[in-house]
């Protein structure tokens, strides 16, 4: 049973005579304890609300196009509390991440309904048997699973967590039901590379279901103090990763006409690679595990500036992260042969903030690029958008865009992938 919050004016909900503060208990018999629920039982046609008011039991009946929704809002999106991680992961990020953080970042969820929802990824290790049937039921597809290694055994002591063996049998369910199935797999050298990745690769042919999997490497800050030793990959061990998922992707090429397995961008680099052309990544299933990310920011901007047909004069400044930095200044030169008339400045933020092996432009901290652009950046700043908050305008060590702007003396702007060209023209 959960609070209603809200009533959508004019909504089904509204005309049936439903009002916020009443306790939503069942639709059509069936008891709803959280947004799935609530989704799933609606798209019928005829909705037998079954409400609760000041704790008399009432029931209302609703009319309306099949799929449509009927105008309720909840207390929270979920309707009920994220569920969060029972593992005690050897690779953690969140475990290694410094103090003063949005509070948010610290909070480790597990939740299968985000897996949908929003696209991020579970290990399905806090989930029981009627959780999958329940999955199934509602073809709740697709769902997005950190794997990192399919030995019942070695999986349990990656993951810290004894039961993490035994949920590998629900992957093999959810794929034999149909539900399709993108995987991701943080990479340990030493631990579940070699010959452990070859097993994990044999399993994955076995999903009839499976979409797609992202390898990438374990993220290293300089705070692990006290935690499982990791080595980071080099140029010869993230070599070794990338020939042999390549060479698995050909047998995906081969046998349904398009990849499936793809290591992420930072293995490429690492090992001083050539990154592969757009047409690799199959529409970029894996974007959001760093996988083509560059490949794509590459392929967008040069057809667009292809398309650009005029820029402003004068001198532009970008922060980026270390690692996409090389990428950025060779898209600045190429804009700059067009449009003489515009200097791009391009600056490499070095990841003190975090430390270690950390270099993405994701992990940029409004703190580094103070310490590192005051005073250097005239005009205005351009960042990607992705060192902000996806719904809001702050960077993760809680400094806004607009604290930012003001400590620099300058505009800055965040831009997407799809912006950049047109934000260098401006």
């Amino acid at each position: 049973m959960v609070t209603i919050s809200y009533v959508d004016k004019r909504s089904p909900a509204e005309r049936a005579g439903i009002l916020a503060g009443d306790k939503l208990n069942t639709i059509n018999g069936s008891a709803v304890n959280d947004v799935l629920d609530y989704r799933f039982y609606i798209t019928e046609k005829v909705v037998v609300l079954g409400i609760v008011r000041g704790g008399s039991e009432m029931t209302f009946t609703i009319h309306k196009p099949e799929y449509d929704d009927i105008g309720l809002e909840f207390e929270t999106y979920l309707m009920d509390r994220k569920k969060c991680c029972a593992n005690k992961c050897i690779f953690c990020f969140i475990d290694q991440n410094p103090e003063g953080m949005r509070e948010s970042i610290y909070f480790k969820d597990d939740d299968e309904r985000l897996s949908f929802l929003q696209g991020n990824y579970v290990t399905l290790t806090n989930l029981k048997q009627r959780d999958i049937d329940r999955m199934i039921k509602m073809r709740i597809s697709p769902i997005n699973v950190s794997v990192h290694t399919v030995e019942p055994e070695l999986r349990c002591r990656m993951l810290g967590n004894r039961f993490a063996g035994d949920s590998m049998k629900y992957l093999s369910q959810l794929a034999d039901a149909g539900i399709e199935l993108n995987l991701q797999f943080v990479l340990c050298r030493g631990i579940n590379d070699g010959e452990h990745l070859r097993k994990s690769l044999d399993f994955i042919r076995t999903l009839s279901s499976f979409q797609s999997a992202a390898f990438v490497p374990a993220g290293l800050t300089g705070y692990r103090k006290g935690l499982f030793p990791l080595e980071p990959y080099d140029a010869k061990s993230a070599a070794a990763v990338i020939d042999e998922i390549e060479k698995e992707n050909r047998y995906y090429i081969e046998t349904r006409g398009e990849g499936g397995v793809f290591a992420s961008d930072e293995f490429y680099l690492t090992a001083k690679r050539r990154l592969p052309d757009d047409e690799f990544y199959c529409g970029y299933p894996q974007l959001e595990n760093g996988v083509g990310m560059l490949t794509d920011l590459k392929t967008t901007f040069l057809l667009d500036l292809d398309d650009t047909e005029q820029s402003e004069e004068g001198e532009i400044h970008v922060a980026t992260g270390e690692a996409a930095y090389p990428l950025i200044c060779e898209l600045a030169e190429a804009f700059s042969a067009k449009f003489p008339q515009r200097r791009i400045v391009v600056h490499a933020v070095k990841n003190n903030f975090f430390g270690g092996s950390v270099t993405v432009s994701g992990l940029v901290t409004a703190t580094d690029i103070i310490d590192q652009l005051a005073g250097k950046v005239r005009n205005r700043l351009i960042i990607p958008s992705n060192m902000l908050k996806a719904d809001e305008d702050i960077f993760l060590d809680n400094i806004t865009l607009s604290e930012l702007s003001a400590r620099l003396g300058v505009p800055v702007r965040p831009v997407r992938t799809d912006e950049t060209c047109a934000a260098f023209a401006e």
